[in-house]
């Protein structure tokens, strides 16, 4: 049975203090769906919020990492600093990092390798942009984006794998996919897996969907059939509306 996960994306916000204050936002909130939830703060407080959140059920997880083990790469993270603070997962590929930082899919897919090659699970972003969209060429965008970064990998690597749909379109825009978009582009995804490794591995893989979910509408986004929670940005930043996201399953 695939994971149902809800996962805040905190992006480049937050101090110390007013990280220390979310966090105890989050303990205070009641989990009533078996969701996993994760967040995940700037590298400069993810310590601070894996002690906060040791004896929780939320897992602190990064925003990126470097693909090298280590060397001359001023201002990068590595595997081995994330896990040493108790990191275990990390997001890779979104669209931001795509769009601003240059990110390609061959860089990526050396990113993947690293993650994996330490025992990191991934949580890997793509999507397509509003002339994609309007072009009708989202799935070809989609495809060539998982292909590209992920389908040299074995089969038995997806079980570490999160899949992130985000349409860049409907990111920090206010705007939003229908349900009925997102599940046909989550459907066209499993299928494009399935093509490639077979039902079993398209079947247990998660797919979450990234493009402005709140409150109000992650009940009806979450109740299709081939989302399987959500990659939460701006909501994620108050703790009563990140909860009742996590529990709209």
């Amino acid at each position: 049975m695939r994971k149902q996960i809800v996962a805040g994306n905190w992006k480049m916000n937050n101090d110390l203090s007013q990280t220390e204050s979310l966090l105890a936002d989050l303990k205070k909130q009641t989990k009533t769906t078996e969701a996993e939830v994760m967040v995940a703060p700037t590298f400069t407080n993810l310590h601070q919020a894996f002690d906060t959140l040791r004896n929780t059920d939320i897992e602190v997880v990064a925003q990126n990492m470097h693909f090298a083990e280590n060397g001359a790469y001023t201002g990068e993270i590595n595997a081995s600093m994330l896990k040493s603070v108790g990191v275990n997962t990390v997001i890779l590929g979104h669209s931001e990092r795509r769009e601003y930082f240059n990110e390609t899919d061959e860089l990526l897919a050396k990113k993947v390798d690293t993650a994996l090659a330490n025992n990191m699970r991934i949580i890997f972003c793509f999507g397509e942009e509003l002339a994609d969209r309007k072009s009708g060429n989202e799935e070809n965008v989609v495809g060539s984006q998982i292909k590209n970064a992920l389908f040299h990998l074995e089969a038995s690597a997806f079980k570490n794998i999160v899949l992130a749909y985000e349409p860049v379109w409907a990111i920090g825009t206010g705007e939003t996919a229908s349900p009925e978009q997102a599940q046909d582009m989550h459907a066209f995804i499993r299928k494009t897996l399935a093509d490639k490794y077979g039902n079993e591995v398209a079947n247990t893989v998660s797919i979450l969907y990234g493009g402005s979910v709140k409150p109000a509408n992650a009940e009806e986004i979450f109740s299709k059939p081939d989302v399987d929670g959500g990659l939460i940005g701006g909501a994620s930043l108050k703790a009563e509306d990140f909860f009742a996201i996590v529990n709209a399953f």
